[in-house]
Parts: structure tokens; C-alpha cells; sequence
């Protein structure tokens, strides 16, 4: 039965995207600033045959950091996916547009043609988007299918700037025979207002290729909204159109309304605190009840709804089959469908294995993907820029003051080695938190042979989520050709697993979970960043599930959790 586990997990593991051709620094935190705090990256991209994708998410990249990422992509002719979100951490604006420059440029170099390119989180400004213009409009971008701005500061200046590269870029790529036919976009939480809006309005109307549309807080009224309507009628493929905290008003409501007539494939709607009022929302009842045949979710929360629209829309959505969500929050209506009763029949598992199966499902069923849009807790969200920057200026105090209290508290270990003596036989070497932090497996091989029980001692097996993290980080290393690597991978996860799951407090159910979170496969409240899902993962799930310390009801866990996923994809 665990192999059976096993291999299901390992296939729902594998959608999540474990690319091939993908070279990945993603939520390393490596302050990059000059070509030689570089120089293993480079080397690994210039030793990267086939490089399609390069992740340096969660990383802050200086202009001569970039300037030499950029030369080594420059032979790269095969490069697909830039996912280059949250890399400029702490640095000033300035130093944005030159660094996005010289990466841009090297993509011309090489000749490559790009699927996605992925910038979300860099509070650029429009001088930011002016650094990508002239890739937006190049060759390489005619292929693009995945265009994610989400949270950059863009403004209104800088969302006229983009359309007017996409608009240039569909011609030019329309002149070759292949016009540019751009799948998802996202641009959230950028000040985009009307003028921003409309302008990208006639971008969409031209491509008509639109599948999914997030422009969730971006201060557009129905001016903006108006056009967006426009838009979206010429995308008859569009199924997701999120438009989250914005303001339709009656206008702006009955004017998305009549776009929606065009859209026989949408199937999630998120109109959420956008104030559409009773009669936006009456007329949106109307389209939906006279078409919409495949539509799943249906969100106009907080929009000042009657209780006789409201009732209008819950009509409107009565024979739906596939209708899995109607949200009309914030006037205490709640419209629970026949799908979700029945959903919440019981099955044949253990009590535990049963409680745990029931909370899965409702933590994947809300799990959302409006690019983590919250849509309930607005008012927790800051709308003024200068307090964005006030916010990430703390953001990096709080991380100088910690770097600092780790060197004190290093100097303070140090010092105290010296005046106390231990040991020979009992010293924690200073590489296992090394080879933690930044995983290799030559760090993992030079640990030498007492590498399981070093490890053990030093990962506190207590704390299930911090066992979890380690277990993650020893897998990743994993490399079924070479028997050194692999030994020393089983051997370590190994030695914390028994030690872990041996200790009378130990939390089997807690450790499941936590490693599910960081796997990126149920949401957690604590919003834990998901981790990389790499082949090493799924070959360390097999193993330890096959030993004697493994609990049979951590299996069991495993199985439930394969069974709602299975359930809520319709596979």
C-alpha cells in the first residue's frame, strides 16, 4: 500500500511542476551584489545544457551581480521562463532598470524566445517597466504566454508604457505570421486607475488570446472598467477574469455584465468589493442565468447588494452543475451548494486518518489562486505607496538586525569554545548549519562519515515543522547516479526520521502536514513559503514510507490526502 502512496503522490508532486531545463536559486536570500558574490551561478548557467528557466525568486540582485548573470545567458538560446519575482530586495530604484537592462539584453543576445517572464513583487515604478520595454516589444517576447507584473508600483504612466509595447509587439509578431498570443495576465496592486486600464484595454482587445485576467487593487473606476469590458468580449477564451477591489459602481457592473454574454468559457468570476450595487448585480444574475454554462466560481462580496439581488443571483445559479462556489459576503448570506454536501460525506478511514482527511479538504478547497490576493481582510491592506516602501524599508532592518545577532551570537560561541574545553569527539562542526542553509551535495559528502548523527544533533527533532524543513533540505541534495550522494541522503534523513518519530512527543500527524505546507500542497494559515519541489523529494517520500519507523497511520494520513486531491481535481 505505501508504494501505491507513493507513486500517487510522486504524480500529483509532479503537476505541481518539477521543470526539466530548470536552474533554480528560489528563496535562497543570497544578497547578490557583485560578479564575484556570482560566480557559482554563473558557472552553473554556463554548465546548464539546455537551460530553459532560471529562478531567482526570493534573492536581492545588484547591477554587477545582474551584469554577469546577464553575459552568462547570453549563449542561451534555448531560455523560456524568466522567473525573476522578488530579486531586488533593499535596493534603490536606480539600480532596478540598469539590472533589468542588462538581463534584457542578453535575452536578445541569445536569440531566446520567452513563454513566461515573471517580475511580480519588484517595486520598479514605471522606470521599471521602461527597462522591459524594449524586450516586450523584441522578438523574444512574441512567444509569450505568461506575463505576471503583480505588485510593482507600475502606476498609470508605466501601464501605458506596457500596453504600448504589447500592442507593438503583437504587430510586429502579427508581420512574421505568428502574432502574439499572451495566455495570463497579472497586475495586481499597481495604481493602474482608468487611464492605465484603458490603455491596456486596447492591448487585450487586439490579442484576443486572453485565458485568465487578474487586475485585482488597482484603483479603477468604471471609466476603466467600461473598457476592460470592451476587452474581454474579443477574448472568447478567457476562463478566470479577476477584478478584486476595484470600483464598477452601477455603470461599470452593467457594462461587465454585457462582456460576460461574450464568454461562454469563464468559469471563475471575482468581482469581489468592487461596489457593483444591486443593479450591476441583478444584471449580472441575468447573463449568468442565460449563460455561462461551465462557470465555477461566482464572487460579488461586498458589493452593497439587496437581499433581493442577492436572491436574483442565487436563481441565476440554481442549475449550474458545475458551480462550486457563489460568495455573497458581507451582507450575511450564505448559499451552500449541492456539491458541497455531498462532499462532506463520510468514508471508511480511521478516526484520525477521518479528521484529517475533512480538514485537508477544506484547507485545499479555500486554497486560492488570485496570486494571494486576500479578498476578506482588505482593510488590513495598506493602499498608500510611501508606506509600501516605509513597510519594505523595515522589512530590511529587521533582517540587518538579525544578520548582525547571528554574527554576535557566532563571535560569542567562538569566544566561548576558547576559554571552555570540550571534547574532541563532540564539536558540532560549523558546515552542518552551513550545508543546511544552502544545500549541496558536496557540502552533505564533506560532513564526512558521522554526517547522520552531526545532522541529527543539530536539527531539532522536536519541532516538527523545523524536521519537516530538514528533511526537505537533505532530499534536495538526492542524486540516483551517484551511490555517494544517495547514501548519504538516506542515511541522514534516516537517523533525524527515527529519531523524531521514536520521541513519545513526537507529532506524526504534525510532521505530515508541515511537509505537505512546505510542498506547496495545502495552504497554511502561518502563509509558509512552499519550497521547490525537486526529483530528490519524491525519491525520499518513497524511501522512508517503506521503513519500519514510519507510522502506519502516517501512511494512512498520506492516502487521505491523496484521496481529496484526487476528489477535488476530478481525477
Amino acid at each position: 500500500m505505501a508504494t501505491d502512496i507513493v507513486a500517487q503522490l510522486a504524480d500529483c508532486l509532479a503537476k505541481t511542476g518539477v521543470e526539466e531545463g530548470e536552474l533554480s536559486y528560489k528563496g535562497q536570500g543570497r544578497k547578490l551584489d557583485t560578479a564575484q558574490s556570482v560566480e557559482e551561478i554563473v558557472k552553473e548557467i554556463q554548465d546548464f545544457q539546455g537551460l530553459q528557466a532560471l529562478r531567482l525568486e526570493g534573492n536581492t540582485v545588484g547591477v554587477e551581480a545582474a551584469q554577469a548573470i546577464a553575459k552568462a545567458l547570453e549563449t542561451k538560446n534555448e531560455f523560456k521562463c524568466c522567473y525573476w519575482s522578488d530579486m531586488f530586495t533593499g535596493r534603490l530604484r536606480s539600480e532596478i532598470p540598469p539590472a533589468l537592462n542588462s538581463l534584457g539584453d542578453a535575452l536578445l543576445t541569445a536569440g531566446a524566445r520567452l513563454t513566461v517572464l515573471d517580475l511580480s513583487d519588484n517595486a520598479f515604478g514605471p522606470d521599471g517597466v521602461k527597462a522591459i520595454e524594449k524586450l516586450l516589444k523584441s522578438s523574444a517576447c512574441h512567444t509569450l504566454q505568461e506575463l505576471r507584473l503583480n505588485n510593482c508600483g507600475m502606476g498609470i504612466g508605466g501601464g501605458k508604457i506596457l500596453a504600448a509595447s504589447l500592442i507593438e509587439c503583437h504587430k510586429k509578431s502579427s508581420a512574421e505570421g505568428a502574432p502574439l498570443s499572451l495566455k495570463l495576465f497579472i497586475a495586481g496592486r499597481n495604481r493602474l486607475e482608468n487611464d492605465g486600464a484603458t490603455a491596456l484595454a486596447q492591448a487585450f482587445q487586439l490579442m484576443g488570446s486572453l485565458e485568465e485576467v487578474h487586475m485585482p487593487q488597482n484603483g479603477i473606476n468604471h471609466a476603466g472598467v467600461t473598457a476592460l469590458a470592451t476587452a474581454m468580449q474579443h477574448n472568447a477564451d478567457l476562463r478566470v477574469l479577476n477584478l478584486n477591489d476595484n470600483t464598477f459602481t452601477k455603470k461599470g457592473a452593467i457594462a461587465m455584465a454585457q462582456a460576460l454574454k461574450h464568454l461562454r468559457n469563464i468559469q471563475v468570476i471575482n468581482f469581489g468589493d468592487c461596489l457593483v450595487r444591486s443593479e450591476g448585480a441583478m444584471a449580472i444574475a441575468e447573463t449568468v442565468s442565460d449563460g455561462l454554462p461551465i462557470l465555477k466560481e461566482l464572487n460579488l462580496s461586498f458589493g452593497e447588494i439587496t437581499e433581493e439581488a442577492a436572491v436574483a443571483l442565487a436563481r441565476a445559479v440554481k442549475g449550474k452543475a458545475q458551480l462550486e462556489k457563489l460568495d455573497l459576503n458581507g451582507m450575511h448570506t450564505h448559499i451552500c451548494t449541492e456539491r458541497e454536501r455531498e462532499d462532506n460525506l463520510s468514508s471508511e478511514y480511521t478516526l484520525k486518518a477521518l479528521f484529517y482527511f475533512f480538514f485537508l479538504v477544506c484547507i485545499t478547497f479555500l486554497k486560492s489562486d488570485d496570486e494571494g490576493e486576500p479578498e476578506d481582510d482588505d482593510e488590513e491592506e495598506e493602499d498608500d505607496e510611501e508606506e509600501d516602501e516605509d513597510e519594505e524599508e523595515v522589512d530590511e532592518e529587521e533582517v540587518e538586525e538579525e544578520e548582525e545577532e547571528d554574527e554576535e551570537e557566532e563571535e560569542e560561541e567562538e569566544s566561548t569554545a576558547n576559554k571552555v574545553s570540550t571534547p574532541p569527539s563532540t564539536p558540532r562542526p560549523p558546515d552542518v548549519s552551513s550545508f543546511l542553509s544552502f544545500p549541496s551535495p558536496d557540502k552533505l559528502l564533506k560532513l564526512g562519515a558521522k554526517r547522520a548523527l552531526l545532522i541529527e544533533q543539530h536539527v531539532d527533532v522536536a519541532d516538527a515543522m523545523k524536521t519537516a524543513e530538514a528533511f526537505l533540505k537533505i532530499s534536495s541534495v538526492y542524486k540516483e547516479e551517484n551511490e555517494d550522494v544517495k547514501n548519504a541522503v538516506l542515511d541522514s534523513i534516516d537517523a533525524i526520521l527515527k529519531k523524531a518519530f521514536a520521541a513519545p512527543s513526537f507529532q506524526g500527524y504534525s510532521f505530515v502536514s508541515s511537509l505537505l505546507v512546505l510542498l506547496g500542497l495545502i495552504k497554511s494559515e502561518d502563509k509558509v513559503k512552499p519550497v521547490l519541489v525537486v526529483p530528490g523529494h519524491l525519491q525520499a517520500l518513497e524511501h522512508i514510507v517503506r521503513q519500519d519507523y514510519f507510522p502506519k497511520e502516517s501512511v494512512a494520513v498520506l492516502e487521505a490526502f491523496i484521496l481529496c486531491h484526487h476528489a477535488l481535481n476530478g481525477q
